[in-house]
């Protein structure tokens, strides 16, 4: 089962660290934990989001397909880094994958897709036993649909720019789920991330008011409308 996890070092109180890091600009008292979540809250309310960069989220993100975790990558503002699991030398006895909704509720489709798995996985690893194929060569038959993993270290200001785009209706429907574990473990780690999860992760026609997409799914009206 895939699933988000958030390692220690991501900021535990980020809304009181954001305050403390704008006091320090503005010759403000930045002892008084109180003082610094009422800035930092002040700052994120008024739009100021320029301090969430000095929000720190490290995570690892595990049993996702490789697809999704491509798209995932594409979210590159505020200088994140991640580190992936090779496909150059995965064990091709243990080799899992994702399997779709919709193929998992349809028996004969589910039969196709799983057999299709199978036959790469042996294909793949006789390449290699009976034939001398490097193992980094007969990982080309690999699909996106195999499973990874990753560590991730980005800030609060493009997870919530990215859940914008990716909590859509219209997006992948895989990364859809990985928002939402992600917003779930988040939620988990502190209050204060709570707070932000439940106020700024959202889809963006939440946040203009209208779809912005040429095709809506009706969730929120069109603009000319």
């Amino acid at each position: 089962m895939a699933k988000v996890i958030i390692i220690e070092e991501t900021t535990k109180n980020p809304i009181t660290l954001m305050g403390q890091r704008a006091g320090v600009c503005w010759g403000a008292n930045i002892e008084d934990p109180e003082k610094n979540y009422k800035r930092g809250l002040d700052c994120i309310i008024s739009g100021h989001h320029r301090v969430m960069e000095y929000v720190n989220v490290e995570m690892i993100l595990d049993g996702y397909s490789a697809r999704v975790i491509r798209e995932w990558y594409t979210h590159i503002g505020g200088a994140p880094t991640r580190l992936q699991a090779s496909t150059r030398y995965i064990k091709y006895e243990d080799f899992k994958y994702v399997l779709p909704h919709t193929i998992e509720k349809a028996p004969e489709a589910k039969r196709i897709y799983e057999e299709t798995m199978k036959t790469i996985s042996e294909a793949a690893a006789r390449l290699e036993n009976e034939c001398g194929i490097p193992r980094e060569d007969a990982a080309m038959l690999l699909p996106l649909g195999m499973e990874t993993r990753i560590v991730d270290k980005r800030n609060l200001r493009n997870l919530i720019e990215m859940s914008h785009q990716r909590m859509c209706t219209r997006a992948f429907w895989e990364y859809r789920e990985l928002m939402r574990d992600l917003c779930a473990a988040l939620k988990d780690y502190s209050e204060e991330w709570a707070y932000l999860v439940d106020n700024y992760f959202m889809p963006k026609c939440e946040v203009a008011g209208y779809c912005t997409e040429k095709k809506s799914c009706g969730r929120k009206p069109k603009k000319e409308n």
